[in-house]
C-alpha cells in the first residue's frame, strides 16, 4: 500500500534527475524558449542607451517634469517589519526593477528603522552616508524602495544633489516602456499623470500669478482680477488629460466586455493565467497554446493580456488568458488604471497561479500575488498552483510548496518537465455542465453532437442504427435545444 509520503519521495528522486540534468545540459534562459523570431523583442533592444552619453539636465529640482531616464543608480530602503532576509529579498527585486528600466546599479542600502523618516526617507546622519556614497559612485540617481510623499521627494533631491525617484515611479517607467497597444499606452498614461499630480512642483518665476487687464497685456474683458497661477493651471490640465483618457479606456473596455460576454453566452470557461512577474506565465502560454507571445527575462515584460482558444482530450473548449505580472506593494495607480484588463483575472472561472520554484523567497510571492486577487475580487476563484522553473530550483523548497499548498503542481516550461500533468489538472478543475442528458441523436444532427463535444462533458457515446446515443452533462440552453431536436424527429 502506498502512502503520500511515497508520492512525495519518488517526485522528490526525479526532481533531483531533472535538476541534474539541467544543470549539466544549459544555462537557464527563459527567452531561450521561443524559437521563433519574436520581432517585438527585436525592436524592444533595437535602440539602447549608452553608457557615459547623458542629455539630462544638470538641474535636478525639477524631476518631475522630466522623463524617467535611469543610469548610474544606488538603491536605498527601509527596513520595517520582518526577516533580514525578507528586507534584501525586496532590494533584490528593486535591483532587478532599476535593470529593466535600462540603468546600471552601483551600490544598495537598508536602513533599520521602525517606521521612514517623514522628512528625509531615511535618518539625517544616513542622508550624510548616502551623499558620501553617491559622490564616491558618480551615481546620477538615487531610487527608494517605497513610495516617497512630494515633501520627501523635494528635501532628498535638495538634499542629495541628484534625481530621486521612488518605487512607484520605477514601476511607472517599465511600463511606460513596455506598453504596446493602444489600451496598454491609454492605461499607462492614466497611471502616470494620477502619481504625477500631487507631486507637481512650479519652475520658479513661472509661479507667479497670471493677473488680467493692463498687467496681463490688455486681455480686456475675462482677463481681468486675479488670474490662476502657473501650477493651477496645469493641475487642470492633467484632470481634463485624466477625464479623457479615463473615457477612452472606457470606450475600448466595451471590445474586450463584449468578447468575454459572447463567451459565457456559450458557456466556455475561461482560465486566467497569474502570477508574480516574470514566474513564466507567457512560456506557460506559448508551450500550451503556440500563442507566439512576447518572452524575455525581464519584469513586466508583457502588458497586454492575450486570449488563445484550448481544448482538452475530450474536446471540450475553453480560452487560457496571459495577464500582466504583479509584484508586492503594486502601486495602486496602476491597479486602479489597469482595471479592464485585471478583469481577465477576476471574471475568470479557474486562475493558474504561476510561481517562480527558483526565487529565494516563492511563499512572500504567492502572497503578494493572492493578495492582488483579492483586492480585484477574484478570491473565491479555483486556484491551481503552477510551480514553474523546477529544473532549476531546490528540490527541498518545490516539496515545501507541494506540502504546503494542497492543489499544487511543478513543471518546467523549459524541459517540458509535469507540464502534461498540469493540463490534466486544468482539465479536471474546469467547471462542469449542469445538466445531465441520455439521449439518442439523428445522424443528420450533427451539429448538436459537435456541440456537445465543444461545450460540454461526455461520460460515455455509442453510434447505433437510429443515431448517436450520448451520455453527457451540458448547460441549460443546449439541453433545450437537443430536446426539442429529439422531440421534432419522434
Amino acid at each position: 500500500m502506498t502512502t503520500p509520503e511515497d508520492g512525495y519521495d519518488k517526485l522528490f528522486d526525479e526532481l533531483l534527475r531533472e535538476s541534474a540534468r539541467a544543470a549539466a545540459d544549459f544555462d537557464y534562459d527563459e527567452s531561450d524558449f521561443q524559437e521563433n523570431d519574436q520581432q517585438e523583442l527585436s525592436d524592444r533592444n533595437a535602440l539602447r542607451r549608452i553608457k557615459g552619453f547623458s542629455t539630462e539636465l544638470q538641474d535636478i529640482s525639477e524631476a518631475e517634469y522630466r522623463q524617467l531616464q535611469l543610469e548610474r543608480v544606488v538603491l536605498v530602503g527601509v527596513w520595517t517589519e520582518g526577516t533580514a532576509e525578507m528586507a534584501e529579498n525586496s532590494m533584490a527585486e528593486l535591483k532587478a526593477l532599476a535593470e529593466t528600466a535600462g540603468s546600471e546599479v552601483m551600490d544598495a542600502l537598508i536602513q533599520r528603522r521602525d517606521k521612514p523618516d517623514p522628512a528625509t526617507y531615511i535618518g539625517s546622519g544616513k542622508l550624510i552616508e548616502l551623499r558620501q556614497i553617491v559622490v564616491a559612485t558618480g551615481a546620477d540617481t538615487v531610487v527608494c524602495d517605497g513610495e516617497l510623499s512630494p515633501a520627501q521627494l523635494r528635501t532628498l533631491e535638495d538634499k542629495l544633489k541628484v534625481k530621486v525617484v521612488d518605487r512607484v515611479a520605477l514601476i511607472l517607467d517599465i511600463f511606460a516602456q513596455h506598453a504596446k497597444s493602444k489600451e496598454g499606452k491609454a492605461q499607462v498614461e492614466l497611471a502616470q499623470i494620477a502619481y504625477l499630480l500631487p507631486r507637481l512642483r512650479g519652475w520658479g518665476d513661472s509661479l507667479s500669478r497670471q493677473v488680467g487687464g493692463r498687467a496681463a497685456g490688455g486681455a480686456g474683458i475675462g482677463g481681468r482680477g486675479p488670474g490662476e497661477t502657473k501650477i493651477e493651471t496645469d493641475r487642470r490640465r492633467i484632470r481634463d488629460k485624466m477625464a479623457k483618457l479615463r473615457r477612452e479606456i472606457a470606450e475600448m473596455k466595451v471590445s474586450r466586455d463584449t468578447k468575454r460576454q459572447e463567451r459565457k453566452r456559450f458557456n466556455i470557461p475561461s482560465v486566467a493565467i497569474a502570477g508574480y512577474t516574470n514566474a513564466g506565465k507567457s512560456s506557460l502560454l506559448n508551450a500550451l497554446t503556440g500563442a507566439g507571445v512576447l518572452v524575455e527575462n525581464a519584469l513586466f515584460a508583457t502588458l497586454d493580456p492575450t486570449v488563445r482558444k484550448c481544448e482538452t482530450a475530450e474536446g471540450r473548449v475553453y480560452t487560457l488568458s496571459d495577464t500582466v505580472g504583479f509584484v508586492r506593494h503594486l502601486p495602486h495607480q496602476l491597479v486602479d488604471a489597469f482595471k479592464s484588463t485585471l478583469e481577465e483575472v477576476s471574471g475568470a472561472d479557474l486562475i493558474v497561479h504561476v510561481v517562480d520554484g527558483s526565487h529565494s523567497d516563492p511563499f512572500e510571492q504567492i502572497r503578494a500575488v493572492r493578495q492582488v486577487i483579492t483586492e480585484i475580487g477574484g478570491g473565491d476563484i479555483p486556484e491551481i498552483i503552477a510551480i514553474n522553473k523546477v529544473d532549476i530550483a531546490s528540490p527541498d523548497v518545490v516539496m515545501e510548496i507541494l506540502r504546503r499548498e494542497p492543489n499544487s503542481y511543478a513543471f518546467s516550461v523549459r524541459s517540458r518537465f509535469g507540464v502534461d500533468g498540469l493540463v490534466h489538472a486544468i482539465e479536471k478543475s474546469l467547471p462542469h455542465p449542469s445538466v445531465e442528458i441520455t439521449t439518442v441523436i439523428p445522424y443528420q444532427r450533427g451539429d448538436l453532437v459537435s456541440a456537445i463535444h465543444e461545450h460540454g462533458e461526455i461520460l460515455s457515446e455509442e453510434h447505433l442504427a437510429e443515431g448517436t446515443a450520448i451520455h453527457a452533462y451540458v448547460d441549460g440552453g443546449l439541453a433545450k435545444a437537443i430536446e426539442i431536436a429529439t422531440s421534432n424527429q419522434e
